[in-house]
C-alpha cells in the first residue's frame, strides 16, 4: 500500500481500478513497407482522418448538449488541423516518397506540427501543443487499430490517473464512468481543476509523479477531503474506506432535500449563494443546485477558440443564453480577463518575462479598446433581457476603473447612435484582487456599485505565490492570517460604505470557510454550483453569534495550520454527519 498528498479539488470518495491516460511522449519506430504496399497505408491515413472527425463531430455534438456551443467550439481547431489539406499532403508525401509506414510518416509530421508551436515564443501555447498531441494520438489509434479502452465506453467505476487534463478533456469526464481523478501536475485554482471542482467527483491534483508509480487496473482509492490517494490498499483500508464512501453518498443524498430551501442561518441572516460559471449553458445547472444566481461569469471562455475573439452578435447571443438560464435571476458578467494564464489569438506572440504581473485583465482591455468596446456592446444589449451586473476584473487602481467606466458610456453612444436603446441602470462593480486594492477599498467603495473579492488572485498576491505552479502550491493557502486580515478589512469598509460585497474565489465554496466568511459579515458568495448544497446545509445550521465568535478566534492565530486546524473542528461540529 502506498499513500500519496496531494492539493484536493473536490471533497468525497471514490474507489476503482486506475485508468491510465497516457502521457503524450510514445514514438513510433521507423518502419518501411514494399513499394506495393504505399496505397494501403494511404489508405490507412484516409480512414483514420475520416474516423477521427467523425469521432470529434460526435463528441462535439454531445458537449454542445451539456454545456452549450461556447464548450464544443474547443473541438473544431481539431477537426480544422484534420482537414487541414497541407498537413495531410505532407503525411502522404512521406508515405510515397520514403515508403513509410502510415503510423510513421503520421507521428512524425505531427511531431514536426508541434515543434512549430513550441517555438513560439509564448509559453502559454503549451495548450496547442496538447492539442496537436491528441490529434496525433487519435489518428494513431486508428492507422494501429488498437482498442485502446475509450474513457466514454469504459463499463465499471474507474480512477483516472494522468499527468495533466486539459480544459476539454476535463469536460468530458461527465459522459464516462470516471469516478475520480489523480493528476501529477495543477494547482487549486487552475482552469481544470475548477472544471473538476464543477463536475462533482472526487479529485487529487500536485502528486508529483502518480501518473509513473501507478499501472492500469491497480485499486485506487481517491480521498478528496483529506488530500490523499491511497494504490494498491490493504484490507482493512478498502474496507474502511468502502463504509466511508457509502456514507459520504448517504451525506451527499441529504444535500439535496436543500435546493429549494435559502441559504438562512437559525436566528433568519440570508446568504446569497450564487454560481461561478463559464459557459452559458451551465446558468441552469447552477440553479438546478440551489443557486440564487450567477455570481461570476467568466467571459473569457468565448475567447479561447482558434478563430480569434468573437463577434459582437455571437457574443450577444451567448450572454443572452446565460441570462435567460438564469431565469429572472441576476447575473454579473465579468469582462474578459485575458492575458497571463489565458491567451487569445489577438495576443502578439511575445513572451512577458512575468505574465501574472504583466499585460492581462482590465490592463489588456484598456490598451485594445476596440475588441473591449465590442464585448461592452453586447453585454448592454444582452443586458435588457435580464438582471445584470457589469464586473471589471483585476482593477488595481481608480484610474482604471474610471477609464473603464467611461468606456461603457462610449459603448453605449455607439448603440444608441444605431438605435439601440441600452439600458443605463446597470450596476458597474470590480474586482478586488490585489493588495494595492485591498488598501485602498475604502476609496474604491465612493466610486463603484459593488465589490467582488477574487481570492484566486488576492491570495497569490498576497503571499507571492503562483497558483499555477504545483512545486510551491503548498504554500498557497486562505488560512494565512494576512488573507483572513485582509478580507475582514475589506468587508469592514465595504459594510461601513452601505456597498454589496460578495466573494468568488474558490475559497467562497470551500465549506471549511463558510462559518468565518459569514463571521465576516460576508452575505454573497459565489462558488461552483457543485459546492452550493454543502455550504448552503452549513449555512443553516449555524446562528451569526456563532458564526463572529468563529471569525474572532481564527483572526487571532499566527499560522495557516493553526487556522485550518480551528476551522475544521468548528466546522465538523457543525456536520458531524459527514463521514470524512
Amino acid at each position: 500500500m502506498e499513500i500519496l498528498r496531494g492539493i484536493s479539488v473536490a471533497p468525497g470518495v471514490a474507489i476503482g481500478e486506475a485508468v491510465i491516460l497516457e502521457r503524450e511522449d510514445t514514438r513510433i519506430p521507423f518502419r518501411t513497407v514494399d513499394k506495393d504496399d504505399v496505397p494501403a497505408e494511404l489508405d490507412k491515413l484516409d480512414h483514420a482522418i475520416a474516423h477521427s472527425i467523425e469521432e470529434l463531430h460526435k463528441q462535439s455534438a454531445w458537449l454542445n448538449t451539456t454545456l452549450g456551443h461556447d464548450a464544443a467550439d474547443v473541438f473544431e481547431w481539431h477537426i480544422g488541423v484534420l482537414k487541414d489539406e497541407r498537413l495531410r499532403h505532407s503525411v502522404e508525401t512521406m508515405i510515397r516518397e520514403q515508403c513509410a509506414a502510415a503510423a510513421y510518416a503520421t507521428s512524425t509530421v505531427m511531431r514536426n506540427y508541434q515543434r512549430r508551436f513550441m517555438q513560439m515564443s509564448d509559453p502559454l501555447l503549451v495548450e496547442r501543443v496538447r492539442d496537436v498531441q491528441d490529434i496525433e494520438r487519435r489518428l494513431l489509434r486508428h492507422i494501429l487499430g488498437e482498442s485502446r479502452e475509450d474513457l466514454s465506453h469504459l463499463t465499471k467505476p474507474a480512477i483516472l490517473v494522468a499527468h495533466d487534463l486539459t480544459p476539454t478533456q476535463t469536460a468530458g469526464l461527465a459522459a464516462t464512468k470516471v469516478v475520480g481523478v489523480a493528476l501529477d501536475s495543477g494547482a487549486a485554482t487552475s482552469h481544470s481543476a475548477i472544471l473538476l471542482r464543477s463536475w462533482g467527483r472526487p479529485g487529487v491534483i500536485a502528486l508529483n509523479d502518480i501518473s509513473s508509480r501507478v499501472s492500469g487496473g491497480d485499486l485506487v482509492i481517491i480521498d478528496g477531503t483529506n488530500q490523499l490517494v491511497i494504490v494498491q490498499p490493504n484490507e482493512s483500508t478498502l474496507e474502511d474506506y468502502r463504509r466511508r464512501e457509502a456514507a459520504f453518498v448517504r451525506f451527499t443524498d441529504t444535500l439535496d432535500e436543500l435546493r429549494d430551501l435559502p441559504a438562512m442561518t437559525l436566528d433568519g441572516t440570508r446568504i446569497s449563494l450564487n454560481c461561478n460559471i463559464e459557459f452559458p449553458g451551465e446558468a441552469a445547472v447552477g440553479l438546478s443546485k440551489g443557486g440564487d444566481g450567477i455570481g461570476l461569469y467568466r467571459t473569457e471562455f468565448l475567447f479561447l477558440r482558434p478563430q480569434g475573439a468573437p463577434s459582437e452578435e455571437e457574443q450577444f447571443e451567448a450572454y443572452k443564453e446565460a441570462i435567460l438560464g438564469a431565469a429572472g435571476r441576476p447575473v454579473t458578467i465579468r469582462t474578459f480577463d485575458l492575458g497571463a494564464d489565458k491567451y487569445t489569438q489577438e495576443r502578439n506572440y511575445e513572451q512577458e518575462r512575468n505574465p501574472m504581473l504583466g499585460l492581462r485583465s482590465i490592463r489588456y482591455s484598456l490598451q485594445n479598446l476596440d475588441m473591449f468596446k465590442v464585448q461592452l456592446r453586447a453585454i448592454l444589449r444582452a443586458s435588457s433581457f435580464g438582471k445584470v451586473r457589469l464586473m471589471f476584473p483585476l482593477i488595481n487602481s481608480l484610474i482604471e476603473f474610471r477609464q473603464a467606466k467611461m468606456t461603457v458610456h462610449d459603448a453605449r453612444e455607439d448603440l444608441e447612435d444605431v438605435g439601440i436603446h441600452a439600458p443605463t441602470d446597470i450596476p458597474i462593480g470590480m474586482m478586488l484582487e490585489t493588495p494595492a486594492a485591498a488598501i485602498q477599498v475604502e476609496e474604491f467603495c465612493r466610486e463603484v456599485d459593488f465589490v467582488s473579492i477574487g481570492t484566486n488572485d488576492l491570495i497569490q498576491y498576497l503571499l507571492a505565490v503562483d497558483r499555477g505552479d504545483e512545486r510551491v502550491a503548498q504554500f498557497y493557502t486562505a488560512s494565512h492570517p494576512s488573507v483572513l486580515q485582509t478580507l475582514r478589512n475589506i468587508a469592514k469598509a465595504c459594510t461601513s460604505a452601505e456597498i454589496d460585497c460578495s466573494l468568488c474565489g474558490e475559497m467562497a465554496g470551500q465549506p471549511l470557510y463558510t462559518i468565518f466568511l459569514v463571521g465576516l459579515g460576508l452575505r454573497s458568495l459565489s462558488m461552483a454550483p457543485a459546492n452550493i448544497p454543502e455550504v448552503k446545509k452549513l449555512i443553516r445550521l449555524i446562528t451569526l453569534p456563532q458564526a463572529r465568535r468563529v471569525a474572532r478566534r481564527a483572526l487571532s492565530f499566527d499560522t495557516d495550520r493553526q487556522v485550518t486546524n480551528y476551522l475544521r473542528d468548528e466546522t465538523r461540529k457543525m456536520l458531524p454527519e459527514d463521514p470524512i
